[in-house]
């Protein structure tokens, strides 16, 4: 695969959820202190680091998930 290209399949429906998607990846990554490529490659990154970063993006939303069903919000 060329640099640049993406194998994700997922269209986006909500264009405002990218850019937020986006910015939980880079609060994320500066808490675990992991610095994410400017160029947007990753593919220099360790598995280890860009699953990490997943992985914590993941618990925070569903974090927020319970804390809105809990206040009766709906999404």
């Amino acid at each position: 695969m060329a640099t640049g290209q993406s194998r994700n399949s997922n269209q986006i429906v909500v264009q405002q959820a990218a850019a937020a998607l986006e910015k939980l990846k880079y609060e994320v990554a500066q808490e675990l202190g992991i610095q994410i490529p400017q160029d947007g490659y990753y593919g220099y990154m360790a598995t280890r680091d860009t699953g990490a970063i997943g992985g914590h993006m993941v618990r925070r939303l569903v974090q927020i998930a319970e804390q809105q069903l809990s206040n009766g919000s709906r999404f």
